[in-house]
Parts: structure tokens; C-alpha cells; sequence
């Protein structure tokens, strides 16, 4: 990757903020050009399957779909026999990465989760454990009355490979305040994932936008996270969710147009020089606004997922996932070359 850094103008967040102003052309030539250095043509993708445990959640965030209150009133925890099924099925259809993140569920303690890895592990030793959001990691926390580093120690001791970024949303705290109150604050959300990198281990990281929040929120949370990969060093990638507007409690009227989302994405891809990848997340954005954005300075779709339930919750058209051989196909259309990775970015096949 280049060493070049196109962020020292915009360390201050009124001059990043200006990129807005710019026409969506010439601010997609300046993250594209960034994007064309770093990789090419290529966009990456993987092979993975989101599993989700349970939707019986403490908190209530209003923008949330998925957890199980009284516009989805359909309640679950699986145990861990049938996630041992799940994960059986979706290695066996080609599935590498487990991504395996769920609800704040008090009857699911930290032993529960971390026998529910070991048993993983021991079954299908060379699968990709990506688990536990940094919201997770926190309520654990608090639930086991043990630190940030012993809980974080324990999963990497008992078989977790990587983190998802989710649980970040807006940093703000204002905006936190009233979209997810309770949930993990913005500081501690940076701390859990400077304390896993620590450690060794990789993350990712992302923001939700397209709600309640301000350009200025959004340039806020891309500065902090520019920051915090200067200290630690460890996201693999940041992932800009748009917000996706059935079943909450958000009150929305106004939702981003394309061009917005498609700036926000390429003012990442100039504000993130320290992260490798830019995610365009196709779960939230749809396939074919996801490859576009690979135009924008994204350079990276996520994967096959087989099944989704978090964003098709909130309206998202991603229950049953993408077919491997469709993915590659609609980036090959688009003149693009589909590079499939492993979870960790290292390259295992360019069609």
C-alpha cells in the first residue's frame, strides 16, 4: 500500500467537512485515485455466514429491527447444538469465516459464549471465528464483573480470530444518547478495540448513518477513527452502514440519496488513508449501489453471508444472502476484478 497520506489537509474538521461541498465527481476521482493505489481493480469478497444466537436483548436502540420488542415480537436464543448445525451446513456450502454477533441477552453469560468457541474450534478447527461486537464485549463486561482486557483475553484465548466493528453507530454522544442509550459509550467503544489489537488480533470498524445524525457527526467519527488506527494500528476495514428504516423507532423522514451515500463513502476513503479497506456493505446498500461505490473509493463488497438477519430485520433485502458465482459475476460486469479473500485480506483466488 502507498504511503502517501491526502488526509493532512483535512485534520480539521471544518476543512473536512468542506468535501461535501464538493460536486460527487471530482470527490469520486479523489477517492477512486486513492483506491486505484492501494488496489488496483480489484474488490474483495469472502465466503462467510452470519450467525446470529439470539435476538432477546437488554437494550433498546431505536434504530434496531432485530431485537426482539413489540414490532418484532418474535423472540429467540439458539443453542448451541443447532449453531453447531448452522456452522456444519454453512462450511459445508463453502462458508470460511463464522461472523457471529447477536443480541445483549442476560441469560447468555461470557462462559456461554466462550464454551460456545471452544465447541466451534474443536468441530472445525481452520474456520475463522469473527465474533462479539464491541457493544457485546461491554455488556459482557459488566455482566461478568471482569475488565475489558480479561473478557477480550478470554475470547482470543478460547478460539475468536477477529472483531466486528459493530456497536460503533455515531460517535457522538448526544446522538448516542437518544438512537442507543445504555449501549457502550464512544470512548469505551475505541478502548475495547485498542485493547484487542493489543493483543494481537484484528477489527473492523463502522458507522451508522443516514438517521438522526449531521455531516459534522460523520466527519467526527471518521476523525477519531483516523486517530485511533494511528495509536493501535489494527482495523482491517471500516464499513459505513446506511441506516435501514422499517421496524424501529426512529422517526426518519429524510433518508440519504445516493450521491450522499456514495460521497460519505469516498470522503472515508480520503479521511481513512491508515485504514486499508473501505467496505461498501451490500446488505445495507444494495448489490448494485455497492458496486458502484467500488468508483467512490470502496474496494470491498463483504460476502456470500448465506444468511442475514440484523439489516433484513430493518428492511434490508439481504435475508438469504448472495450466491459466490453471482457476486463475481456482477463485480466482473461491472469491470472490476473479484479477488475472494480470506477474513483476515489475504488474497485466495482472483477470477
Amino acid at each position: 500500500m502507498s504511503e502517501q497520506n491526502p488526509l493532512k489537509q483535512f485534520l480539521e474538521p471544518k476543512e473536512a467537512l468542506k468535501l461535501y461541498d464538493l460536486d460527487i465527481f471530482t470527490l469520486g476521482k479523489m477517492a477512486d485515485s486513492i483506491r486505484k493505489d492501494y488496489f488496483g481493480k480489484k474488490v474483495f469478497f469472502n465466503s462467510n455466514r452470519h450467525i446470529n444466537p439470539t435476538n432477546d436483548c437488554a437494550d433498546v436502540c431505536k434504530f434496531c429491527g432485530f431485537s426482539a420488542h413489540r414490532k418484532n415480537p418474535n423472540v429467540y436464543t439458539m443453542d448451541k447444538e443447532k449453531i453447531l448445525r448452522v456452522a456444519k451446513d454453512s462450511i459445508e456450502a463453502g462458508a470460511l469465516e463464522l461472523h457471529i454477533v447477536g443480541a445483549h441477552n442476560p441469560k447468555l453469560n461470557l462462559e456461554w459464549y466462550l464454551e460456545l468457541f471452544r465447541m466451534l474450534k474443536a468441530e472445525f478447527p481452520n474456520i475463522h471465528l469473527k465474533a462479539l461486537t464491541a457493544a457485546e464485549v461491554n455488556f459482557l463486561s459488566q455482566l461478568s464483573g471482569k475488565s475489558y482486557h480479561e473478557v477480550l483475553s478470554l475470547m482470543a484465548e478460547n478460539g475468536v480470530d477477529s472483531m466486528p466493528g459493530g456497536g460503533a453507530e455515531i460517535f457522538d454522544e448526544k446522538v448516542r444518547s437518544f438512537i442507543c442509550k445504555g449501549k457502550v459509550d464512544s470512548t469505551d467503544w475505541l478502548k475495547i478495540h485498542k485493547i484487542w489489537h493489543s493483543l494481537g488480533k484484528k477489527s473492523n470498524a463502522t458507522m451508522l448513518f443516514g438517521h438522526i445524525e449531521s455531516r459534522e457527526h460523520r466527519i467526527d467519527h471518521l476523525l477519531r477513527l483516523y486517530q485511533a488506527q494511528e495509536e493501535s494500528g489494527g482495523f482491517n476495514a471500516f464499513i459505513p452502514l446506511v441506516y435501514q428504516k422499517e421496524n424501529n423507532f426512529l422517526s426518519v423522514k429524510e433518508f440519504p440519496s445516493g450521491q450522499e451515500i456514495l460521497k460519505t463513502i469516498a470522503i472515508a476513503r480520503i479521511l481513512l488513508p491508515n485504514i486499508p479497506h473501505i467496505k461498501a456493505y451490500w446488505a445495507t446498500l444494495g448489490l448494485n449501489l455497492a458496486i458502484l461505490a467500488q468508483e467512490f473509493g470502496a474496494d470491498d463488497i463483504d460476502g456470500t453471508i448465506q444468511r442475514e438477519a440484523i439489516q433484513s430485520a430493518s428492511g434490508s433485502k439481504s435475508a438469504n444472502g448472495i450466491a459466490k458465482e453471482e457476486l463475481i459475476a456482477q463485480i466482473k460486469n461491472a469491470g472490476f476484478l473479484p479477488v475472494e479473500r480470506d477474513s483476515l485480506y489475504n488474497e485466495i483466488h482472483a477470477y
